[in-house]
């Protein structure tokens, strides 16, 4: 039986392909590198010239105690001290944490798109790393190995059998067909706001050993420009850094600047190709001085001397005049850092993707290459009340961690000659307001501030220049400069004086900043240091860190030779190890919470209640904040339960989110409604965290609104089942509403209608309004809801009337709502705006309480009845009449043929038929016999 020790959560997994970069002699660029922890075996590898053995703890075994490059074996978890034994300065130690774990093998999966139907097929294998091929554990592997084949099949045999889970909105899929050479087969529909999917399996165990969950991405099939023989590379200035920009919802899609090529990719780096340009587009010098580049829908955005370029299948054009954009000085660009897939939920309004800017003037961008002026700093002075007298100026536009939210970092000086104040204005793309921030920062006149939003509720900002970072958490409440432990809050200090080249912010709250020479600072968001880490390459190579689609990073390499190369990079194993050395503690044991997505919608009447828990040793007093972040239009209530027991506390907050507005009792019911419309931001957090404290909060959405996922449709009625054939039927001109002069001919729209139900005219019929959303049936609707025939007919009725209906006064009807709107057409007549009901003596008056009530739900007994005279064709819509059920105007559609035997006249009609006919007949028999007398026969004739 194996052994069941393994290594940190980032070290299992796969293996990506690199290049050893030589730090040069007398100096280790990587002291013991993790590049995969298995149940057995940590690979250890140290870079440099001076190596001479590896110092291990007795509990470790060394395969190789002399060679640079090794394996190392530890009996028991914990934390293991591993140092290389060198020739010159001593190397720092590396505290390998091994822990004690049940999972040791992974999920590999391949994916084929279909875009005739939409769909992606997954297929989905078990591979272990120890014995994997080089294939599988590169991620290049097209079908599975021998052993992986071996491994599969006996999982599977023992019960295994992965689904995909969707994380978004919960979705399984899981496969319909037979295990074939090893691999499951699963096909999931291709989806944009859904794309975050978790292989999972079930708790199935072969010696010992589970199989790891593994996040993937699933979007539409990306791709890149194709390479063309002629074109010329694009890249920033001889000597620059690197720069990239990425897809904020699809990290795999990246596009990197070095001064010698740009490059892009759609799978993390493990292919790409250079993006080249035209040679008659741009001058040299043009081409070798990209100044900014964003990834956006629409292709490629460069900045070149104060032009936009934008590169994708349609080509290389530049951005002007002809779409609205300043044809030169522009200063930067920027691009959303955070993916909320849901953020539309508003079906009126369009959201920006990127912002452009000059000194004075803000454009923001849209799909399909859609530009628009935003503001002007002139009109942004009468705005803020400045002086008409002092300069203002736009430093930088960055969007904040609200998806609806651009901030905008303002210059403003009176005389402008050494120092300047940096203050700060959020706009709401929704409420297109503007509101001034409790942030004031003065600077050098000549300085360049960098902002990033964190992600997080209440706004809050990283802020760096060459040498310091500039923290504003809590809406600008907790501010200062991120310390090391020595005290510095200048980075360089400790850096050999290089400066801040990348800061990076993964979901976690994990913050690295990357200097120039490679040296890296971490910090946690809501603290107040940062730590230097071990060194990973040397000073001189160029890098850049990114985060791939699970979220954990990987360094990507420029080369000399024009060529990049990637290595991942753990983080959470390295940050450890400093944590170790500097006694640095998690004040709490575990933080959890049942928030299961990232996004919610509350409709009318709809709450949401969710948990989250913090336990931590005695005497330490924690507890959990809640923050909220966006319109007031949410209620909440608290419930807090405390526990203590075996040295440990436990406090569990659970909170429930609600409105109380009454739409029926109002007059202004769209506004209202408008008023109570809005996003909210919420975020779960400890009081107290440290930067080793995993996963330190919990940020989600609720949207109040109307979710464009929910609909209605009346049961038994699909648009499918029947025979679709075309034809066109006439409703009499007395069976109309308005009783035009002539009949009318209608044309039967079969997508539209639907099938229609064949119903005997003398059943009585009562539509059940059911609710669905994206993921199909929820429940039967049992609020009040109206019925009409769309065409505009009248030759039916209902079978409760008002009195029947328990009405006090007389109740609202087509006819009294079609009188009192004439201005508007049939379908917006009535509906939840102007509903009244019938049950309250205060409203209304007494009337005729005799007519037929016209309001249906499931509850009342309320049925449309047909004429007995004729039978017809009858196309209802159907409206939710009741102001509180929902935000959205929800209806459906159903037509209904009616047939059958015309009834038997009355006896007086038959008598009446009977006596005219009698009549008829003895008056031709009576003329007969006259006319039969009178004319002389043929005989008389002849005498």
């Amino acid at each position: 039986m194996r052994e069941p020790w393994t290594g940190a959560a980032e070290a299992v997994g796969r293996r990506r392909s690199r290049r050893h970069v030589s730090p040069g002699s007398g100096r280790a660029a990587v002291v013991a590198e993790l590049l995969w922890v298995g149940r057995l075996e940590i690979k250890l590898e140290y870079e440099g010239t001076l190596f001479t053995e590896w110092s291990v703890p007795e509990t470790c075994f060394v395969l190789n105690k002399s060679s640079p490059t090794t394996v190392l074996r530890c009996s028991s978890p914990g934390v293991h001290a591993i140092k290389p034994i060198v020739t010159g300065p001593d190397e720092e130690e590396r505290y390998l944490f091994v822990e004690s774990s049940h999972t040791c093998f992974l999920w590999y999966y391949r994916v084929r798109h279909f875009l005739n139907n939409f769909t992606q097929l997954i297929t989905v294998w078990a591979y272990d790393p120890e014995s994997a091929d080089p294939d599988e554990l590169l991620g290049n592997a097209e079908e599975p190995s021998i052993n992986s084949i071996v491994l599969s099949t006996q999982m599977a045999t023992l019960g295994q059998k992965p689904v995909i889970h969707s994380v978004l909105k919960r979705k399984v899929h899981s496969s319909n067909e037979k295990m074939k050479r090893g691999t499951w087969r699963i096909v999931v529909p291709m989806t944009k706001d859904d794309a975050l999917k978790e292989i999972r399996g079930n708790q199935v165990t072969f010696q010992d050993c589970f199989i790891a969950d593994f996040l993937i991405l699933l979007t539409f099939p990306l791709s890149t420009i194709p390479e063309i023989p002629g074109y010329l590379p694009i890249s920033s200035p001889r000597g620059s850094q690197l720069m990239a920009s990425w897809d904020a919802c699809v990290f795999a899609s990246v596009v990197l600047v070095t001064d010698r090529e740009t490059f892009q990719t759609t799978d993390s780096f493990k292919s790409w190709t250079r993006i080249q340009v035209p040679p008659d587009i741009l001058s040299n010098d043009e081409r070798r001085s990209v100044a900014d580049v964003i990834l956006s829908r629409d292709g490629t955005v460069f900045l070149i001397n104060g032009v936009l370029y934008i590169n994708s299948f349609h080509g290389f054009i530049r951005l002007g005049g002809n779409v609205n954009l300043p044809d030169g000085g522009i200063t930067g660009i920027s691009s959303r850092k955070w993916c909320w897939v849901n953020y539309l939920f508003k079906a009126k309004g369009r959201r920006s993707t990127f912002a452009i800017w000059t000194e004075n003037e803000i454009y923001l961008g849209y799909i399909l290459l859609k530009f628009a002026r935003l503001l002007t700093t002139a009109e942004l002075k009468n705005i803020l009340n400045l002086s008409v007298t002092a300069t203002l100026t736009i430093d930088r536009v960055e969007y904040t961690g609200h998806p609806l939210e651009i901030a905008v970092f303002l210059n403003y000086c009176t005389v402008c000659t050494i120092t300047k104040k940096i203050f700060l204005v959020i706009y709401n793309e929704d409420t297109k307001q503007w509101v001034s921030q409790d942030f004031t920062l003065d600077a050098p006149i000549d300085s360049v501030i960098m902002p990033h939003f964190t992600f997080s509720a209440l706004p809050g900002l990283l802020l760096w220049n060459k040498h310091s970072i500039y923290y504003c958490y809590h809406n600008f409440t907790f501010t200062g400069i991120l310390q090391t432990p020595a005290g510095h809050g200048n980075l360089s200090m400790l850096s050999n004086n290089s400066i801040i080249h990348e800061v990076l912010i993964d979901y976690y709250g994990d913050i690295l900043v990357k200097m120039e020479n490679n040296v890296i600072f971490y910090s946690k968001i809501n603290t107040r240091d940062a730590v230097k880490l071990h060194l990973w390459t040397n000073y001189t190579t160029k890098a850049f860190i990114f985060l791939n689609t699970s979220g954990q990073t990987y360094f990507l390499y420029a080369l000399d030779d024009g060529t990049i190369q990637v290595q991942d990079y753990p983080l959470h194993l390295e940050a450890k190890s400093i944590a170790f050395k500097t006694k640095d503690k998690c004040p709490y044991v575990a933080f959890h919470n049942n928030v299961a997505r990232v996004f919610y919608f509350l409709d009318k009447g709809e709450a949401l209640t969710v948990w989250t828990q913090i336990v931590y040793p005695e005497n330490t007093g924690l507890y959990v904040i809640v923050e909220s972040y966006g319109p007031k239009i949410l209620q909440e209530s608290h419930d807090i339960s405390f526990e203590a027991a075996f040295g440990y506390c436990t406090k569990t907050l659970t909170l429930t989110f609600y409105q109380t507005v009454d739409y029926e009792r109002i007059s202004d019911y769209f506004e209202t409604q408008d008023n109570h419309t809005g996003l909210v931001v919420v975020q779960f957090r400890p009081s107290e965290y440290s930067k080793t404290c995993p996963m330190a909060q919990k940020v989600f959405q609720i949207a109040v609104g109307c979710d464009d996922k929910k609909f209605i449709a009346i049961k038994g009625f699909s648009k499918r089942g029947c025979h679709h054939h075309d034809f066109s039927y006439v409703i009499e001109k007395s069976y109309l509403r308005h009783r035009p002069s002539k009949n009318l001919r209608v044309r039967y729209i079969w997508g539209e209608y639907g099938c229609p139900l064949r119903l005997d005219f003398t059943e009585k019929f009562q539509p059940v309004v059911q609710l669905f959303d994206d993921n199909g049936y929820v429940k039967d609707i049992e609020a009040n809801f109206i019925a009409w025939e769309i065409h505009g007919r009248d030759d039916y009725s209902f079978n409760n009337t008002m009195a029947q209906s328990g009405c006090l006064h007389e109740a609202q009807t087509w006819k009294s709502m079609i009188e009192l709107n004439k201005h508007l057409p049939l379908e917006e007549v009535w509906g939840p705006e102007n509903y009244k009901h019938c049950f309250s003596y205060a409203i209304g008056k007494p009337g005729d309480l005799n007519q037929p009530y016209e309001i249906i739900n499931s509850s009342n007994g309320n049925h449309i009845f047909w004429p007995m005279g004729h039978s017809g064709m009858y196309v209802f819509r159907v409206k939710i009449l009741d102001p509180n059920y929902s935000f959205c105007n929800l209806t459906a559609m159903f037509a209904i043929e009616t047939f059958g035997l015309i009834p038997s006249p009355s006896v007086y009609l038959v008598a009446s038929f009977l006596f005219v006919l009698m009549l008829l007949f003895f008056t031709i028999l009576v003329l007969s016999y006259f006319r039969y007398s009178v004319t002389p026969t043929w005989h008389e004739k002849m005498n």
